[in-house]
């Protein structure tokens, strides 16, 4: 039975990565796939998801005011039967593009696979994740840890400077030089100036 699954994290926990594992376990077995992105995050070009680790593949981008069950559709008229459906930073799906990525599942009976962030560097939910949260009929957290060895529940943004950041536009597009996935404990200090932030280490040679 298709369903609607949300899979959320906080900054660096590999979603990404988990994505296009999905879409190539599928395509292996010789299944077609959709993936979606918003066009918003083009730090990888417009249409292209790319993970932390090198992988990549192409996606059909899409924008605030888009109705992703048409685009399924359209899809499926133009290529054939799609076996999956997957999108990556669906945090910053409307609510209208949730209901219609429901309808993918109930209406054509298609799997949808979201991939994205529950909250904000203010801690709070991206308009995306809080209708995901409602709607989705699975949900799966992907860990990831804080500096402190504890687990990574909030993500912090940080200026040039490495200060944390209290203000400002919900959606501003950056990766790690931007965002710090902290405890909620570290995120408390962080953000009352009692605590600093620890930039990411680079990865051990293999």
């Amino acid at each position: 039975m298709a369903k609607l699954y949300f899979y959320y994290s906080a900054m660096n926990a590999g979603k990404t990565t988990t994505l296009l594992q999905s879409a190539h376990n599928y395509r292996e077995r010789g299944m077609r796939v959709a993936i979606l992105t918003p066009r918003l995050d083009d730090r990888a070009g417009a249409g292209v998801v790319a993970s932390r680790i090198g992988l990549r593949s192409e996606g059909i981008a899409f924008e605030r005011d888009d109705d992703l069950e048409a685009i399924v559709r359209r899809d499926i008229a133009q290529h054939g039967a799609l076996h999956c459906v997957l999108v990556d930073e669906a945090q910053f799906l409307t609510r209208a593009q949730v209901w219609q990525l429901s309808e993918v599942v109930d209406a054509l009976r298609i799997p949808v696979l979201c991939y994205g962030l529950r909250t904000d560097f203010r801690g709070e939910l991206f308009e995306g994740s809080q209708y995901l949260l409602a709607w989705a009929d699975e949900l799966t957290e992907i860990k990831t840890i804080c500096h402190t060895g504890k687990k990574a529940t909030m993500v912090v943004r940080v200026d040039a400077q490495g200060r944390a950041v209290r203000e400002g536009p919900q959606v501003e597009i950056g990766g790690n030089d931007r965002y710090i996935s902290v405890s909620r404990a570290e995120y408390k200090k962080v953000m009352s100036g009692e605590g600093t932030i620890e930039p990411l280490q680079p990865p051990l040679p293999l």
